[in-house]
């Protein structure tokens, strides 16, 4: 598959502290990566760094076959990169259809967009001149979804998209997110629901201190349980919204090719 994304020796920083170090990575088209790793581990910054909203100080960003690195996020958005934030990202004092048309503002066949978001969120269309702010926190994070959804982009990276919502919930978003995946948008999914996410996902990449600890595809951690337990915390996976076992029990997606290339744990120095 042709890389969308492509990220070569990125760092970032906060002042003196390195956030992210030597991260490469690759989204091709059509796909999804998860982007996997405990509290702190950089996930957060790696999406603010390739969306605009954060410099990176050292690396390389390509996306759709031209250097973004230097440009700023309204640039990149026009691009093609819609960016969803961790938290819900609406103006709550507007309505959900004024929210969609804020977003969508200068998009290509804006009425035919707003149709389309409403077949995938038939809810926003029940509620589409409610304020925002009076939907539930599930009907929020749809809007927040659907707002990034709108411009029609060729790749959306998420951010944490089931914070702090009920599990049936945040599992009536993952078959939207899949929706949006067949329809041909690549992925980019940072999540604290590793199940849900590794089904989803074509690729994944675990990050640990702001490096790459490992890059593969989903079935190839079924068959790592150490690799799961120091990265994804398979003592403590509550956190992550899964039991230890479902961490690791996982879908086998694994092809001839990744049983070739077993485990790839990446270290760089």
């Amino acid at each position: 598959m042709k890389p969308l994304l492509h990220l070569r020796g990125v760092e970032a920083r906060y002042g003196h502290f390195v956030a992210l170090q030597n991260v490469s990575l690759i989204v091709p088209e059509g796909a999804v990566v998860a982007l996997l790793g405990p509290n702190g581990a950089g996930k957060t910054t790696l999406l603010r760094t390739v969306s605009g909203m954060m410099s990176l100080s050292r690396g390389e960003i390509i996306f759709d076959g031209a250097p973004i690195q230097r440009l700023p996020d309204y640039a990149i958005a026009r691009r093609g990169l819609a960016h969803i934030p961790e938290g819900r990202g609406i103006f709550p004092s507007l309505t959900v259809r004024e929210n969609l048309l804020m977003a969508g503002y200068g998009a290509p066949n804006g009425d035919g967009a707003l149709g389309r978001v409403y077949e995938l969120f038939p809810v926003l269309a029940q509620r589409r001149e409610q304020a925002a702010g009076t939907l539930s926190g599930g009907e929020q994070q749809m809007l927040s979804l659907a707002r990034g959804v709108i411009t029609r982009p060729k790749l959306l990276a998420v951010d944490e998209l089931s914070l702090g919502l009920a599990p049936i919930l945040v599992a009536q978003l993952f078959d939207t997110v899949a929706r949006i995946r067949d329809s041909g948008t690549s992925i980019l999914l940072v999540e604290q629901y590793v199940r849900h996410a590794l089904r989803l996902a074509d690729i994944v990449v675990i990050l640990h201190k702001g490096r790459v600890a490992f890059i593969g595809e989903p079935g190839e951690l079924a068959h790592d349980d150490s690799l799961v337990e120091s990265y994804l915390g398979g003592k403590s996976s509550a956190r992550f919204g899964v039991a230890s076992e479902d961490a690791v029990a996982l879908p086998m997606k694994a092809t001839a090719s990744s049983q070739r290339s077993k485990k790839r744990r990446v270290s760089r120095g």
